[in-house]
């Protein structure tokens, strides 16, 4: 008895779970800072403060994402380095891929909010980004 009702327990929460709406897209716009990795065995490791965030910039399904390092006065120092990335839906799935001269991979989009979101690679890693809170020091 117990075992079917956490078989049920289980569905039900599989079937509560949204699902990431292509109009939900553009809470990716700005930047990120990552906040806990996740290993396929479930291992977990946090970071609680990063020398550098991430930039995503979305338009339409195309879009861009590169690393810039925040200032205490609120700017940030970036490069010209940025890593071109599309959006790719299949199966009510949202997928980010990227292709580079070396390299070409994809992760896929489980979680977005305005305040975090979550992507997992072919690996089984899952990342977990917050929004970034800039430190601001005034004198």
């Amino acid at each position: 008895m117990m075992k079917k009702l956490l078989i049920i327990f289980s569905l039900i929460l599989i079937s509560c779970s949204s699902k990431i709406d292509k109009n939900q897209l553009h809470l990716l716009n700005g930047y990120w800072e990552i906040k806990e990795v996740t290993l396929k065995d479930g291992v977990k490791k946090e970071y609680s403060i990063n020398s550098t965030i991430d930039y995503i910039q979305l338009d339409s399904l195309k879009g861009f994402r590169k690393k810039v390092e925040p200032k205490f006065n609120g700017t940030f120092e970036t490069s010209n380095d940025a890593e071109p990335f599309t959006i790719r839906i299949s199966n009510d799935s949202i997928f980010m891929s990227y292709n580079n001269d070396s390299n070409t991979w994809e992760e896929v989009l489980t979680q977005l909010s305005e305040e975090s979101f979550k992507v997992k690679n072919n690996q089984g890693i899952t990342y977990t980004y917050n929004k970034f809170e800039p430190i601001n020091i005034t004198p």
